[in-house]
């Protein structure tokens, strides 16, 4: 039997890159992907380190460096294509993308936000969940659209409020889920399941009319 060839990703972060760790420790395992680069605003990123760990080669572009969003964004797309990535993906990249960006990885672009969408868009999702009262929360999986957190989304998971919970223990408990449902759909694509044609989305040969759900499942955090 031959190999299965594996897909090239460029993950883009800003901070302790925990996805990023998730699909490393998949790709280790059975996750057919290549991760040929990391892509960083800022240097003090910790997941610039995990990805040095797994011998993945890193980058950093500051965007201070740069007099706007547009000329930072294009400087970011010439780095990206110099990978040649199948599929780009965002693991706690904190920059508002340009329209020109999201249109040029139309299709290839993937995001992962704590929250059910459509709710809490942006940022203090948790906090926002407790101040609702909401019993579940959870995190979403979604295509990037020039809409902030607005694309389609592929898949969630619903996470339980428990009582006493603050932000940070919610948080703790849906980061757990993140890290399972972002190499869900990272490998679909990679296995040719899920498909993007024209903003419609197939997985396994039928149209995607809505996210699909993946069970919560209390993982350990050790």
């Amino acid at each position: 039997m031959t190999e299965q060839r594996k897909l090239p990703i460029v993950v883009l972060l800003s901070g302790s890159g925990s996805n990023l760790q998730a699909i490393i420790d998949g790709a280790d395992d059975d996750l057919p992907v290549e991760i040929r680069g990391v892509i960083s605003n800022r240097g003090d990123a910790f997941g610039l380190e995990r990805a040095r760990q797994a011998s993945i080669p890193t980058r950093v572009l500051d965007h201070t460096d740069y007099p706007d969003r547009e000329t930072y964004d294009q400087a970011l797309m010439e780095l990206i294509d110099s990978y040649q990535p199948a599929l780009v993906v965002l693991a706690g990249f904190m920059r508002i993308l340009t329209p020109g960006f999201v249109t040029h990885y139309q299709g290839r672009l993937l995001n992962i936000h704590p929250s059910l969408l459509p709710k809490y868009r942006g940022l203090h999702t948790h906090q926002r969940a407790l101040e609702a009262g909401d019993r579940v929360h959870g995190a979403s999986v979604h295509l990037v659209t020039e809409e902030l957190d607005g694309g389609p989304v592929i898949l969630q998971v619903r996470v339980p409020v428990e009582p006493g919970d603050d932000e940070a223990t919610l948080a703790a408990r849906v980061l757990t889920q993140e890290h399972r449902i972002y190499p869900a759909v990272i490998r679909w694509f990679a296995e040719g399941r899920l498909k993007v044609t024209q903003g419609f989305i197939e997985l396994d040969g039928k149209t995607l009319r809505e996210p699909k759900i993946m069970e919560f499942n209390q993982v350990s955090t050790e």
